[in-house]
């Protein structure tokens, strides 16, 4: 493995809220340059947590969290970091905070340092590659949850990160709306981590598929019988299928 390809590496990670029993249990993880991964589980399995000690969002009560060949400890370094993932919340009115589309979607490059004007430019870019050109003056509060969730992937795009790390991205979605960003995920050529119950949806946009219970990632891919007529990978845990 060349130390240039790796991205993410995550060294015996442990994390619990307020003490209790531990999210997160002596995680290991890495994600190489190229990966897209899939991660399910149930509810609490920690995957939500996952995504956020990575971004400095939560800090693990022990392990090593290295980024693009870094350690991470202080917000500081997760502060650059944060220019190079993005990450899209599974609620995306935890994303949205601005009046306007435009406006949320080209605060990310006003961040990066870009003028006002450059800002707007490739929030306008961005929207338009998402199909929602017209979208620049609608209020956010008033779109719909698929709207939403457009909207919010554009915030994060516009950023041009290097990695993506999407927490649900098609949870709620109508059938149109979810064929729509799943085609548009599939057309990028980022490193990714996908959170979703959805496995038809994982399997058509990752190359790898991990399960988490316990607060570890199990690695076994094991084809596995389960309730319905077929077999796949981690069919013990719970999932859902398209009709």
């Amino acid at each position: 493995m060349e130390s240039n390809n790796l991205i993410i590496n995550l060294k015996d990670i442990s994390f619990s809220y307020s003490g209790d029993k531990p999210v997160l249990d002596n995680l290991s993880f890495q994600l190489l340059r190229g990966d897209r991964i899939g991660l399910v589980g149930p509810n609490g399995s920690g995957k939500t947590t996952l995504l956020h000690v990575i971004m400095g969002l939560l800090r693990p009560l022990s392990g090593t969290i290295e980024l693009f060949g870094k350690t991470a400890h202080e917000e500081k370094d997760f502060r650059a970091i944060r220019k190079k993932i993005g990450l899209l919340f599974q609620d995306p009115d935890d994303q949205l905070f601005s009046p306007t589309v435009l406006e949320d979607v080209a605060f990310g490059p006003l961040n990066l340092g870009k003028s006002p004007e450059e800002a707007r430019d490739i929030a306008s870019q961005t929207l338009v590659g998402l199909d929602l050109s017209g979208f620049e003056n609608r209020i956010t509060y008033k779109l719909s949850g698929g709207e939403k969730k457009l909207v919010s992937l554009a915030t994060v795009l516009a950023m041009d990160p290097e990695v993506l790390l999407l927490d649900e991205p098609t949870n709620g979605l109508d059938d149109e709306t979810e064929e729509k960003i799943t085609d548009i995920l599939k057309g990028l050529s980022l490193s990714c981590i996908f959170i979703s119950h959805n496995l038809d949806f994982l399997f058509e946009t990752t190359n790898r598929v991990y399960a988490m219970a316990d607060g570890k990632i199990l690695l076994d891919e094991t084809l596995v019988p389960h309730s319905h007529v077929h077999t796949h990978r981690f069919g013990r845990l719970p999932h859902e299928h398209k009709p």
